[in-house]
């Protein structure tokens, strides 16, 4: 697969948040403005990065020569926990406020099932330490365009708000199933068209 296929899988055919519904804690939680999702995004996608081609090197650096295949999702969790905190320290030293405006999101990446997910996929598909890193910053990239995407929504939902019975997070999950609709309209289809498959 070409890395182009691999950024339009993961950004659009299969969006983390939108298609696999991986992520939502931090996408309904840090959501409710652009800036904190922002923040979130770049965090998240570091870490899918980061940890993508990481986690990688331990599978077939580590775990398979030695026959400890089994305890790959142990060992990948401890690398994401790693690459967590060491986010949680350089967000602190270099911008207090957005540190302050994740709060608990910021370590719950840690235990980010899409962080998780695609660490695992790259390894189930086979992918090549460099397909494994793009894959990840692109799962980062569609997990940060959903979270802008949902805060715009809610912030134009703060300047007219809808009835009593849908503020909060109703509305959010109504606004966000109609996103992950129109990102079905994505699909595989897009990658034979354009000859990327």
């Amino acid at each position: 697969m070409s890395y182009i296929a691999i950024l339009l899988t993961y950004i659009f055919i299969n969006n983390f948040i939108l298609v696999k519904f991986l992520g939502l804690c931090p996408f309904i939680g840090v959501s409710k403005n652009s800036e904190s999702a922002i923040g979130m995004g770049l965090a998240v996608t570091f870490v899918t990065g980061t940890a993508s081609a990481v986690t990688w090197c331990v599978y077939y650096g580590l775990l398979l020569p030695l026959g400890l295949e089994y305890l790959k999702t142990i060992a990948f969790i401890l690398v994401i926990a790693a690459l967590v905190q060491l986010v949680e320290m350089v967000l602190r030293k270099m911008s207090p406020a957005l540190y302050k405006a994740l709060g608990i999101y910021l370590p719950l990446i840690t235990t980010n099932c899409a962080v998780l997910g695609i660490a695992i996929i790259n390894i189930d598909q086979a992918y090549g330490l460099l397909e494994s890193f793009v894959a990840g910053i692109a799962a980062g990239v569609g997990f940060t365009l959903a979270i802008i995407l949902m805060s715009n929504i809610r912030e134009s939902l703060d300047l007219k708000p809808p009835r009593k019975q849908f503020q909060g997070v109703p509305i959010a999950f109504i606004s966000a199933g109609l996103m992950a609709l129109s990102f079905m309209a994505f699909d595989n289809s897009l990658l034979s068209n354009l000859h990327l498959a």
